[in-house]
């Protein structure tokens, strides 16, 4: 599969720059529900939105597209491999933020592999926050996506983390909206707004929320 040219596709009509601007609003968020991590890890970094935008000291940046060598900052330390196939330390993360990756692993146990990876090299005591799109707000969409393979909701998800080792902390079902192609253009103003009004999640929120912690 070509992800470059898929993606280049996907995104065609979304500027770069407003991807940035909406990341800078959301992740502080995520940063908040990691509890500030200072070495984080992003296992499917895409265009490196997320790292860009973090405060963390020590930020690792992991991807097979070379996008992420094109749009990531000279802050991160950028490793273009697929994260399955890359040698990470052991308990060595304080915080892992893993964004729309599980759904493109090839079965339910590519999965559990990839989080028990996760959990092998997360520090004790620390948190991985879990996002993606959840099938039952999306059984019309969620195969538009090429490369999603895998259904899951903020049940199979969560049981899956658990399966690896995982405390659950928190399952938020509904939580962002499934794309940056909304009938309104992407805003930091109205993100900042959204991500203040929990209520407006029930209504258009797409995308499970799980905040799991290694024991």
């Amino acid at each position: 599969m070509n992800y470059e040219r898929i993606y280049e596709y996907r995104f065609k009509e979304i500027p770069q720059t407003s991807r940035a601007e909406i990341w800078r609003v959301i992740t502080p968020f995520i940063e908040a529900k990691l509890k500030f991590p200072r070495v984080i890890l992003d296992p499917a970094a895409g265009r490196g939105e997320f790292l860009n935008a973090s405060q963390a000291t020590e930020k690792w940046a992991v991807d097979p597209s070379a996008q992420i060598k094109q749009y990531g900052a000279q802050s991160l330390r950028i490793i273009q491999q697929d994260i399955r196939e890359v040698d990470l330390p052991d308990n060595y993360f304080d915080g892992i933020f893993l964004s729309n990756f599980l759904e493109h692993l090839p079965s339910p146990e590519a999965i559990a592999q990839l989080l028990l990876k996760m959990y092998q090299a997360l520090q004790p005591g620390k948190r991985l926050v879990v996002m993606g799109p959840n099938f039952k707000r999306l059984l019309k969409q969620y195969f538009d996506c090429a490369d999603h393979i895998v259904p899951l909701t903020e049940i199979s998800a969560a049981e899956q983390l658990y399966g690896a080792g995982f405390t659950l902390v928190e399952i938020t079902k509904t939580f962002l909206p499934y794309t940056f192609r909304g009938w309104l253009p992407p805003s930091p103003m109205l993100t900042r707004f959204y991500l203040k009004m929990p209520l407006l999640w029930l209504l258009f929120g797409k995308q499970y929320l799980i905040v799991a912690q290694k024991p």
